[in-house]
């Protein structure tokens, strides 16, 4: 079965369709020798090539994947970076087949809710204006803002690239000088929630993007870390979308909810261990096999009192005023003083005399 190049190859998750588009236009793509062109019908027969190089792509789509990732400020979505910044693409799962695609930008200085899939199709939906995708930001302002402000920003801001407005603003309190607002709007332009606000000269301090569609950003994520969606926030990406929620893949083939990022989970992912795996402690297991009786009286058996020598007393004897017998007359430590410094003791000699400190307890 053939398709459009573009929607084939987003399909294969290897780029969203917009993006295609412009590598097509660009003359990166090239089908059985020759420059694409959009439109062009192509299967998995064709020998399709990106910059120079082979793609296989199926007609068989893997598993929709899709991750909520939490942009700190600071990184880039982009996969590489001129000046070498750090980008949204290196804290990221591999994936076996296709790649992750980015739904949207944040720029630089915005944190928040950035969502990544597989899939190409599915990315290129929920970023088209036809859509009509909600995307909830909270910001932060410097100052307060006159209600007739607020009143233009919904009605309406003309923007270098066109009309611009936010269909809903709610405050959401502030202490000091700042104060904070939660903005709704239903396209992604470039800058448009900062654009929005320095048209009217109200100065943004801070921006986080906290909702994409029915998608909010989980509260306990921290920056630089990701959720892995689960069936039913899915089914619910889809229906915004205007999918059949049935196209979302089984769970057995995607696994279930995941969390993670830089560093492994600590709530997520741990494998629990079967009874049968928990060694058991050597005495316990030697009981379990023959002879257990036996072992067992004598591990009951009432232990002698310390030291463990048959025969001690229970508490340690006072040291003798005398020293102790000579093991030997060759011993060098017998003689007086011990051996010299820098020597070894010789024959045997008069006896070392008694430890001061020690001298007490023969009284």
């Amino acid at each position: 079965m053939s398709e459009r190049l573009q929607k084939f190859l987003a399909r294969a998750g290897l780029g969203s369709r917009r993006q295609i588009e412009d590598w097509v236009r660009q003359g990166r793509i090239s089908v059985n020798g020759s420059p694409a062109r959009l439109g062009l019908q192509v299967g998995e027969a064709d020998r399709i090539q990106i910059d120079g190089k082979p793609v296989s792509a199926r007609s068989e789509r893997p598993a929709r994947r899709v991750l909520a990732y939490y942009k700190p400020v600071g990184e880039m979505t982009t996969r590489r970076d001129p000046e070498g910044r750090p980008t949204v693409f290196e804290r990221l799962p591999w994936l076996r087949d296709g790649r992750w695609i980015a739904v949207g930008r944040l720029d630089l200085n915005t944190q928040g809710l950035l969502l990544l899939t597989n899939d190409g199709e599915l990315a290129n939906r929920l970023m088209h204006p036809s859509s009509q995708v909600e995307r909830e930001y909270a910001v932060r302002v410097l100052g307060g803002v006159a209600l007739e402000t607020l009143k233009r920003l919904q009605q309406g801001v003309s923007l270098d690239d066109g009309l611009a407005r936010f269909d809903e603003i709610r405050e959401a309190g502030g202490e000091g000088a700042n104060r904070w607002y939660h903005v709704i709007l239903r396209e992604g332009r470039n800058r448009e929630v900062r654009r929005l606000w320095e048209s009217q000269g109200v100065t943004v301090s801070r921006l986080i993007r906290v909702r994409y569609g029915p998608i909010v950003l989980r509260r306990g994520l921290h920056p630089g870390r990701w959720d892995e969606l689960d069936d039913a926030q899915l089914r619910a990406l889809l229906a915004a979308v205007g999918d059949a929620p049935e196209e979302a893949p089984a769970a057995s083939a995607r696994g279930p909810f995941k969390a993670g990022g830089a560093k492994p989970s600590r709530f997520y992912g741990a494998s629990k261990t079967r009874a049968s795996e928990i060694r058991q402690p050597p005495a316990r297991a030697a009981r379990s096999g023959r002879g257990g009786d036996e072992r067992r009286r004598a591990e009951d058996a009432p232990r002698p009192p310390y030291p463990s020598r048959a025969g001690a007393s229970p508490k340690p004897r006072r040291v003798a005023a005398t020293a102790p017998p000579s093991r030997g007359g060759s011993n060098p430590w017998n003689a007086a003083g011990g051996p010299a410094r820098g020597g070894r003791g010789t024959g045997p000699g008069p006896r070392r005399p008694l430890n001061p400190g020690r001298a007490k307890f023969a009284r």
